[in-house]
Formats: C-alpha cells, structure tokens, sequence
C-alpha cells in the first residue's frame, strides 16, 4: 500500500511518532507526507501559537522518519494548500493514516475521490499518545510548556 499521513508536524512530539510509525509500517509502497504549508497552518489552528516554517517543519519530519523507518520506506514529502487535496487528488494513494480527531474527514476525502473516479483510500486510525498525566499529546500542550515531546509533565 501507499499511503498518505498529514499534519502541520510543529513541533513533533510522540503523537505524531506513533502516526509516522503506522505510515511506515503499512506504507510497503511508499510514503507519502502531506505537510501544511506557512499559511494553511495558521488557517487550521484550534487555538493560536507559534509554528515554526515550513522548511524547518520539513526537515524535522525528514529526521523523525529517517530515526523511524526499520523498512527503508520511500518517503516524499510534499506541501499541503488545501486540507484535503492530496488525500483527495492523488490515485497513487490506498491509505490514510489518521487520529481519532481526524478520522471523520476520512468520508469527505472518499467522497472528492469518488467525484474524480478514484478508488476510496483505507483509513488506518493510529491511537492517541498519552501523556503522564493521562491527556492527550498534543503540540499546543508542548508550545505551552505543559509538557515535553515525550509526555512528560513539566512543573
């Protein structure tokens, strides 16, 4: 399978890991990274903070799949406009590796593929990573210094 895993990725903490890890592990055909340019990861925040750019985004992905990557995947990372377009465009994709918060989207993508003849991708849903204190990883939680990349609640 090919397979598709998108994120703003700023900063990376475990929760993403786990993510990249099942990219990695169902992506025998390859992996391909959607990463949020500048201005869509403004536009998709929940809540304000600071992101870092892209290219330092896109090399810190590169590193993180590079430690991960037992398989020797074919990894390409490509910058994402528009939340759904690559998921929703590419017919060399199978699969999307999504959160528990993202996996709904998984039915407007199958629809847009759907209306330009494409084959449905298979949603492969990854668990939340947890941090110590039981709540979910998050980057928000990382930039406010709630907790460190690994989980681990800071005082």
């Amino acid at each position: 399978m090919r397979i598709a895993v998108a994120g703003t990725f700023g900063p990376i903490h475990d929760g993403h890991r786990v993510l990249f890890e099942h990219a990695l592990e169902f992506g025998e055909d390859g992996v391909v990274v959607a990463l949020t340019s500048d201005e869509l990861a403004v536009e998709t925040r929940h809540e304000p903070r600071p992101i870092p750019r892209f290219e330092k985004r896109k090399r810190r992905v590169a590193e993180e799949f590079a430690a991960l990557d037992e398989w020797g995947r074919d990894i390409e990372i490509r910058t994402l406009e528009d939340e759904l377009d690559i998921a929703s465009s590419d017919p060399s994709l199978d699969g999307l590796v999504l959160s528990p918060e993202t996996a709904p989207e998984l039915e407007a993508i199958n629809d847009r593929r759907r209306d330009r003849d494409l084959e449905p991708l298979t949603g492969i849903v990854a668990p939340y990573a947890l941090a110590e204190d039981g709540e979910r990883i998050s980057s928000t939680r990382v930039v406010n210094d709630e907790i460190d990349e690994h989980g681990r609640v800071l005082e």
